[in-house]
């Protein structure tokens, strides 16, 4: 499963979830709504058609409206779990419980990306020190034609940035080209999986800010081409 699908997966888990912690409230009947939701979900995920399960923003005109689903093939486990459970009453409202799931899934993974500037934080991304920070495209501006020519990335993702101080910026730079943190390391979540950068969150955290930095002026400032 690539990565875009195990993120939509989750997407479609995490409102299936809400929707149970709806109707269960503090019933104790179940009280592991990851296990529950897990269950569910994998029950009800493959039955999906692809063009949900692959559902973007870019692709929100060619999915299907979860109301015109036949649904037929929802296997009878997921049914008699949410009668056993009290959720439902009966195939009917199970099968409706499930298409307001996917209206609300639909809402998650089709929304529009977020404008940059509303995703600033007050700490670093990276070594997570509360102190100015700068910001980073997650997809360097100078590889965005190539990105869009090898289809790596949707467009819309072109402009998604991490809030990273100085140091971490600078950081980010030195470990890798460009291009390899276009292609490999898109979000924080990737850069975090590198070793060396491990390495250095563990030490940046532990530095106060503005003590024992070096004082020449860092590579990459806040408007830089990164």
């Amino acid at each position: 499963m690539s990565s875009q699908s195990v993120a939509r997966y989750q997407t479609f888990k995490d409102c299936l979830a809400q929707s149970l912690l709806a109707r269960l409230g503090g019933s104790d009947e179940n009280s592991d709504l990851d296990e529950f939701s897990l269950y569910l979900s994998s029950e009800s995920w493959p039955i999906l058609p692809s063009s949900l399960q692959n559902a973007t923003y870019e692709s929100r005109s060619s999915v299907p409206d979860p109301d015109a689903l036949p649904l037929t093939s929802l296997p009878n486990s997921f049914i008699d779990t949410l009668m056993a459970y009290g959720i439902t009453s009966d195939v009917d409202e199970s099968i409706l419980f499930l298409r307001r799931v996917l209206v609300h899934y639909i809402d998650e993974a089709c929304a529009a990306p977020p404008v940059w500037s509303s995703t600033r934080t007050t700490e670093c991304e990276i070594c997570e020190r509360e102190v100015p920070v700068t910001y980073h495209h997650l997809i360097p501006r100078s590889t965005h034609a190539k990105v869009l020519k090898r289809r790596w990335h949707p467009e819309s993702m072109l402009n998604s940035v991490a809030w990273l101080c100085r140091q971490c910026h600078s950081v980010v730079h030195r470990v890798t080209t460009n291009e390899d943190l276009a292609q490999n390391f898109y979000t924080v979540e990737l850069l975090l999986q590198r070793e060396d950068i491990q390495r250095w969150r563990k030490y940046a955290s532990k530095q106060r800010f503005g003590i024992r930095w070096s004082s020449r002026r860092p590579d990459v400032d806040d408007k830089s081409e990164s």
